[in-house]
């Protein structure tokens, strides 16, 4: 350091210190602007609306159509019935009805269901699984939010068929977030749906967040028919507790039971909740963050929640009526059949492999994948061999 002293003019030495200086300055804005952009960015995960947030809503119905999916093929025959079988069969579909829809004098509050979903191999199984519960629930509208851009014609002939008044939405993930790691999935669906109950003022009934994956005891929508503001309760095979749930005493919210509690007020699962929506209109500008994890908590703080406000359902929140199931998501595999499509579409398979196809389940190709084989007497043989 002596030496160096000694042999740079003082001159010099003022510019060096001067450009160290400069250069510090420098480096300590750029830490300053990177931060104010963090924080930037963070606040812009909140906006109500993005300008390329998406709203389309594919196919509606407000009717409730529902009957029993399986009478007609359980009473099929090519012979004329009798009259005897007639009434038979038309005191057999009125039973059927009477057990499959619970007693509804038509004024309940309407429960708006909201389903984000999207393409993968697993979904239609999904949406079949939870439309077959759905469809004992009376006064429900499911609102079924696609994660896509564009309409699915095999999503919404599965919704129709259970005959629920539905909305089908298409609303994709903005880009910005689905290039993250922890993309928070299900976000731009359930906003779709909070502007899909604004622009129609929804101000009566009740909102509930339902996963399609989720498995639901039938008590539970009667429990959260009746919400006044927001009710709460347990829900399964959450976290390293095995359970999320308010801890209730005297039959009032007091505390939570949730191994992640990550700073969050209401360290609530999404399954865990339901909301009034005219407690929800109180709150124009209430929205879920694009932001994984505190998706629940940022939600009932903009429509500000208090405790007192919370109601414990479920036996004070002793009985678990919402499961968080969750289906083991993988890759579509490639079928490789080597053989005429005409030939094909003659066996069963033809009509059974192309159904898979549309839902995303399987694909089908004649130069790549795992060879399609057929066994017949324990012989396994390319099923082109067998059938071409």
């Amino acid at each position: 350091m002596t030496a160096f002293r000694s042999s740079v003019p003082c001159r010099q030495r003022k510019y060096i210190i001067s450009a160290v200086l400069i250069i510090g300055c420098f480096g300590f804005f750029l830490v300053v602007q990177q931060t104010a952009n963090s924080a930037e960015d963070y606040e812009k995960e909140y906006p109500l609306q993005l300008e390329n947030e998406v709203l389309k809503i594919c196919n509606e119905n407000n009717i409730d159509y529902r009957k029993s999916l399986y009478t007609s093929a359980l009473y099929d025959t090519t012979d004329e019935p009798s009259t005897t079988q007639r009434n038979h069969h038309h005191h057999q579909q009125q039973q059927e009805l009477q057990m499959q829809l619970p007693l509804s004098n038509g004024t309940e509050p309407m429960i708006y269901f909201v389903t984000p979903t999207y393409p993968r191999r697993e979904q239609i199984p999904e949406i079949i699984r939870l439309g077959q519960t759905l469809m004992h629930v009376p006064r429900l509208h499911w609102i079924v939010a696609d994660d896509t851009d564009s309409c699915s014609d095999t999503l919404n002939r599965h919704i129709r068929k259970f005959g629920i008044p539905y909305t089908q939405i298409a609303s994709p993930m903005p880009e910005l977030y689905r290039a993250r790691k922890n993309a928070p999935r299900g976000v731009a669906n359930r906003r779709a749906a909070l502007n899909w109950i604004r622009q129609n003022q929804k101000k009566a009934g009740v909102l509930y967040f339902g996963d399609d994956d989720n498995t639901f005891d039938l008590k539970l929508f009667s429990e959260i028919r009746t919400t006044r503001k927001v009710s709460m309760f347990p829900v399964g095979l959450i976290g390293d507790y095995g359970i999320s749930t308010p801890i209730v005493r005297n039959g009032r919210v007091e505390a939570f039971f949730d191994s992640w509690p990550a700073k969050r007020k209401w360290p609530v699962d999404m399954a865990g909740f339901a909301v009034s929506l005219g407690y929800l209109a109180l709150s124009p500008n209430a929205t879920m963050p694009f932001k994984a994890g505190y998706e629940e908590d940022e939600f009932l703080k903009s429509i500000g929640l208090k405790m007192d406000d919370i109601e414990p359902k479920a036996h004070n929140c002793t009985e678990i009526l919402v499961w968080h199931t969750q289906t083991k998501s993988s890759k579509s595999p490639t079928v490789r059949i080597s053989m005429d499509r005409q030939k094909l579409d003659k066996l069963n398979l033809g009509a059974l492999l192309h159904q898979l196809e549309s839902m995303g389940v399987n694909h089908i190709s004649n130069t790549v994948g795992t060879i399609a084989q057929a066994i017949v007497n324990g012989n396994v043989k390319p099923l082109s061999v067998w059938f071409s």
